[in-house]
């Protein structure tokens, strides 16, 4: 290897693998790298289907965290959504009595795109359960598709969901051209996700001002798949709708930077950072969890004991493949940003 930048991230990476509650989205074992830098640690963790130019922007936001710097936060702390997964609608009322009594949050996101009488009593259980804790009304509802439905189930599910009183659909189709057709014919807002995120040049897509504004009421901004906070603040400048900020199955060390974005853009909704009851394990040993439906803004390292046990889980093989993954993303996208800025850092 004859990139001494390259050189020095590989050397200043640990491999992690932490457990999942809960298989969520098809993963229940959360694996990636840890990078420690001078301004702290990053964490570079695409998912296993991202090829290597959307893996560079994970990498970015990693070497973002570690090397670069970021604007000071307007806030202390953020407000915050709890997640429900496609659960029972048993659980589902578990998750949200929990969220509501053990961390103060009013606001749920509910996993839909199964069956359409799973996802109603799903929600349903998740409005019975906000109503009787909280007092009708006060509690919000956001559903999340992920992209599986097509027009007609979307137009069909939102018919019936919308009567549980939703703040917003994210992401119900997969199409721009289907989520305009859904969203010229329902009165539920919609969040665009995926759009966005999957984007060959996501600050191009957001300069399309009227794309967007036919398209979407909210969009959802990931720090992570969208090239770390500076990249996000340039796509929120670009925007025409209001943003909610989002996390992407982070451990603690990577959720703070969504936390860190939020504070940054000030933003007073709830975000979408309730993602640390997902997880059975982290990298540190005392995660953070809302208080009063907020998160601190912060910087977090790992623990040395919780990040060794968390190397230890991974095996060779996996090691050298996560080695080789930030190797192909580096030279995809990141070699030219960074090398002179992690050369100057040595």
């Amino acid at each position: 290897m004859s990139d001494p930048a390259l050189r020095r991230v590989l050397n200043a990476a640990v491999p992690f693998a932490v457990r999942l509650r809960r298989t969520f989205r098809g993963v229940d074992v959360r694996e990636g790298l840890l990078i420690k830098g001078p301004s702290g640690w990053g964490e570079f963790a695409p998912f296993d289907d991202y090829v290597d130019k959307a893996a560079s922007r994970w990498l970015d936001c990693a070497l973002e965290a570690a090397f670069g710097s970021w604007p000071v936060s307007r806030r202390s702390a953020v407000r915050v959504n709890a997640i429900v997964p496609a659960v029972s609608p048993d659980v589902a009322a578990l998750l949200t009595r929990q969220a509501i009594n053990d961390h103060g949050c009013s606001t749920i996101k509910v996993k839909v795109g199964g069956a359409l009488a799973d996802d109603e009593a799903r929600v349903a259980s998740v409005r019975d359960a906000l109503d009787t804790s909280l007092g009708r009304g006060i509690g919000r509802i956001r559903i999340d598709a992920n992209g599986a439905w097509d027009v007609a189930t979307a137009k069909a599910s939102l018919r019936r969901l919308a009567e549980y009183g939703l703040e917003y659909v994210e992401q119900p189709c997969r199409e721009v051209e289907q989520i305009i057709e859904v969203r010229g014919s329902c009165s539920v807002p919609i969040a665009v996700d995926e759009t966005l995120r999957t984007s060959d040049d996501a600050q191009a897509l957001a300069r399309q001002a009227d794309l967007i504004s036919r398209m979407a009421d909210f969009a959802i901004v990931k720090p992570a798949p969208l090239g770390g906070i500076e990249a996000c603040l340039r796509i929120v400048e670009a925007l025409p709708v209001p943003v909610v900020v989002s996390s992407s199955l982070d451990t603690s060390v990577g959720l703070a930077v969504a936390v860190n974005l939020a504070g940054i853009l000030g933003l007073e909704i709830a975000c979408g950072l309730g993602t640390g009851a997902l997880f059975e394990e982290d990298l540190v040993s005392s995660p953070e969890p809302p208080v009063d439906g907020m998160l601190t803004v912060r910087r977090v390292a790992p623990d040395l004991a919780s990040l060794l046990q968390a190397r230890d889980r991974v095996s060779d093989e996996r090691a050298a493949w996560w080695r080789q993954r930030l190797t192909a993303a580096w030279y995809a996208e990141s070699e030219q940003r960074w090398t002179e800025i992690i050369g100057a850092s040595a």
